[in-house]
């Protein structure tokens, strides 16, 4: 590690593409293909010139990092892809992406520059999934990563991305968030700035660049904590296509933590194949930032390497500064932790009446953008179809392996993405309400 490093940045690419019902003609017998399957094969669809452009989006890590490595250089770069796209893409045939993805993530000289982050499978929004259906989606995404990248590979994977940044504040959903993710093995989350808090003024956190502890208590005053790294600002793909966390890094210095003097992190994740920042401007300008910063006093870093970084220099980790998701503060000031469920659904009607605000809808990279109104109706099919996933399916003492079984998961999890609910009504809404029929006739009729 550069002795003299004063500063890091760390940057990921989001990607992801859902699987909807658009392989044939009639709705409800089409096949279930990627989104960009269906756009290479529907030129006459708005945007579909863009699938040459994503598909390369999707492989190109596989060239950069090989690139300015064999330069001598020292490329960094995180990695979080839906597990809907992995899927999608094994089933379009685009082997060659995968290969350049295996190339920089199986054993050799190259995995050491890339981060991969765990995330939901379905790109499902943590807020308002159900929660036991949520931890399925992170231990699918787990075991799909494995399947094409192998268990050392997986053991690698020590963070976790939100879809849509979306992190819970309903006390009890964000507590079993928090230990879902434990229970995987996963040792750090990313939030976004303004959807935590500190415990006490309640405030914005005051010095994001350094690492803090995610603590979430539920009502019935049990506690569950993670690393949480923090994600300044909005969601604005230039930030990550023209580099601006390694421009901002560059202006921070050295800060106290834990009693020792240790580099700040700026951190950011953008989607990484969507506008012409992404699709042109990036991999010219990521050359350019990493042969400027490789060897200089302001590196590119992957969030857990900084973190083993932190523990070298004698940081416990254990004892960072708290953090807690937003509104906690006055939920736990109106209803106190072990009040129970009753309770605490009592003093959120309050705080909602009440105004200035408050909402349990969790927070998103985005503050005007609810994940729940007016998404009723959608909402309602998708909680039907996950009560009769768990009613039929899961106690139905199939194994999670069994093809009916992988069947029925696989179908609701492709119900629960997000973007049938970020585009509103139309086409999108209809492929979400089909694939939730799909998970009712796979309960109904095969279990």
């Amino acid at each position: 590690m550069n002795q003299r490093l004063q500063s890091a940045c760390a940057v990921a690419l989001h990607m992801h593409q859902p699987l909807i019902p658009a392989g044939g003609e009639e709705l409800t017998r089409a096949r279930l293909i990627s989104n960009l399957e269906h756009m290479r094969d529907h030129p006459e669809l708005p945007d579909a010139h863009n699938h040459v452009a994503f598909r390369d989006c999707y492989g190109r890590a596989g060239d950069l990092i090989p690139e300015l490595l064999d330069e001598g250089k020292a490329p960094r770069l995180m990695l979080e892809y839906s597990g809907t796209l992995l899927e999608g893409l094994a089933r379009m045939g685009a082997q060659e992406v995968l290969e350049k993805l295996r190339r920089i993530t199986a054993p050799g000289p190259y995995r050491h520059a890339v981060e991969w982050l765990g995330a939901p499978w379905g790109h499902a929004v943590a807020p308002s999934t159900p929660v036991q259906d949520y931890r399925q989606h992170v231990l699918a995404w787990r075991r799909h990563f494995s399947e094409l990248f192998g268990k050392e590979a997986l053991q690698r994977v020590r963070g976790f991305s939100l879809s849509e940044m979306a992190l819970p504040n309903h006390p009890d959903v964000a507590y079993e968030l928090v230990q879902s993710l434990l229970a995987a093995g996963y040792e750090w989350l990313l939030v976004q700035e303004h959807t935590v808090e500190e415990p006490d003024p309640g405030r914005p956190p005051a010095r994001p660049h350094l690492p803090h502890r995610l603590v979430c208590r539920n009502s019935h005053g049990e506690s569950a904590s993670i690393i949480a790294i923090v994600k300044t600002q909005g969601s604005d793909s230039k930030l990550v296509g023209q580099m601006q966390p390694y421009y901002e890094a560059k202006g921070l210095g050295l800060a106290e933590l834990g009693g020792r003097r240790v580099p700040q992190l700026v951190t950011q994740i953008a989607d990484g194949e969507n506008g012409g920042v992404m699709m042109n401007e990036f991999p010219g300008k990521y050359r350019q930032v990493v042969r400027e910063s490789s060897g200089s006093s302001t590196a590119l870093l992957n969030v857990s390497e900084y973190l083993d970084l932190l523990r070298s220099l004698g940081v416990d980790l254990a004892q960072l500064p708290l953090l807690q998701p937003l509104h906690q503060k006055r939920i736990w000031e109106r209803c106190p932790p072990g009040a129970g469920p009753e309770r605490l659904a009592q003093a959120l009607s309050e705080l909602e009446r009440e105004g200035g605000g408050f909402h349990v809808e969790g927070g998103s990279w985005t503050n005007d953008i609810s994940w729940v109104r007016g998404y009723e109706g959608l909402l309602n099919e998708m909680q039907q179809a996950s009560a009769l996933f768990h009613e039929r399916v899961a106690s139905s003492g199939a194994a999670a392996d069994e093809p009916r079984y992988r069947n029925a998961l696989l179908h609701l999890m492709c119900a629960q993405t997000s973007c049938f609910r970020y585009w509103g009504q139309g086409q999108w809404t209809e492929y979400g309400r089909e694939l939730c029929r799909r998970v009712r006739e796979i309960a109904l009729h095969d279990f």
